[in-house]
C-alpha cells in the first residue's frame, strides 16, 4: 500500500507541529506548511532525521495562488492528499470600538477562509479518488464560550464548525470523511502570550479548574487528529470533538 499524505497547515510551531510529527510517526508523509519558513523547515528535518518522510512548503493560508500551487506541487509529486489537517489560525485582542475591518478581514481570513481554500484546492483529487479525511481545528473559544475582546476569533471558530458540517455533507458521497477538533487550554505560542492570550501564569492559574487537573500540551491534540484521519475512525464524520480536559463539562 502507497504512504499515504498528509498536508498540515501551520505546522512549523505548537499543535500543528506537534500534528506533523505524530502523522509522521503514524507512518504518513507530513507536507509541513508554515510562513514560517525556518520552523517549518527545521521540523521536516527533524522528521526525517528520525526516519520519516516530510518536506516543507512555503504556505500562506490567506494567498489563494500560493494554496493552488502548493497543492498542485503535492499532487504532482505524490498524488491526491490522503489527509489535510487545516490548523493555522491567529488570535489577537482586539476591543470592539477600536476594531477596524481589515482587523476582523485579516483573522477570518486565516482562521476561516484560509482552510477553505486548502480544501478547495485538493477536494477535486480526493474526490476522484473517493476517499480522504480532513481534520479543521477550531476552538472553544467559538463553539462552546465566548472570549471577551476576542469577537473575530470566536466568530471565526464559530464558522470553523459550521464548515466542517457543510463539509461533510457535501463530501461523504465521495468518501472524505471531515471532522473538527475544539482544544481547550492548550500549552501553545498562542496562549502563551501575554498580551493577545492568557500567558503562562493564566493557564497555570486555570490548571486546577481543569478536571484532569493540568493544561493541555499540543501533543493532546495531535493524537487525537491522528486517531480520527485512521481507519478507527472511520464511521465518524461531521463531528467537533471536545479536546479540553473537561474543563466544558465542569462549567
Amino acid at each position: 500500500m502507497a504512504q499515504q499524505t498528509a498536508l498540515i497547515t501551520g505546522s512549523g510551531i505548537g499543535i500543528g507541529r506537534a500534528t506533523a510529527i505524530a502523522l509522521a510517526k503514524a507512518g504518513r508523509r507530513a507536507i509541513v506548511t508554515d510562513v514560517l519558513d525556518g520552523d517549518g523547515e527545521a521540523v521536516a528535518a527533524g522528521i526525517r532525521g528520525e526516519g520519516g518522510a516530510a518536506e516543507f512548503h512555503h504556505l500562506d493560508v490567506t494567498d489563494t495562488a500560493n494554496a493552488n500551487a502548493v497543492v498542485a506541487a503535492v499532487e504532482k509529486a505524490h498524488g491526491a492528499l490522503d489527509v489535510i489537517v487545516c490548523n493555522a489560525g491567529i488570535a489577537k485582542k482586539i476591543p470592539l470600538e477600536t476594531m477596524t475591518d481589515e482587523e476582523w478581514d485579516q483573522t477570518h481570513e486565516v482562521d476561516l477562509k484560509g482552510m477553505m481554500r486548502v480544501v478547495r484546492a485538493a477536494a477535486p483529487a480526493m474526490r476522484a479518488r473517493g476517499s480522504g479525511a480532513i481534520v479543521c481545528l477550531a476552538s472553544i473559544a467559538g463553539t462552546a464560550v465566548g472570549w471577551a475582546e476576542h469577537a473575530p476569533y470566536t466568530a471565526a471558530k464559530g464558522g470553523v464548525a459550521g464548515f466542517v458540517r457543510g463539509l461533510s455533507i457535501e463530501l461523504a458521497g465521495n468518501g472524505i470523511r471531515v471532522n473538527g477538533i475544539a482544544p481547550g487550554l492548550i500549552r501553545s505560542a498562542q496562549t502563551l502570550d501575554d498580551y493577545h492570550s492568557i500567558g503562562a501564569v493564566g493557564l497555570e492559574a486555570a490548571a486546577p479548574g481543569i478536571p484532569l487537573g493540568r493544561v493541555g500540551e499540543p501533543e493532546d491534540i495531535a493524537d487525537v487528529v491522528v486517531f480520527l484521519v485512521s481507519d478507527a475512525a472511520r464511521y465518524i464524520t461531521g463531528q467537533i470533538l471536545t479536546v479540553d480536559g473537561g474543563l466544558m463539562t465542569a462549567l
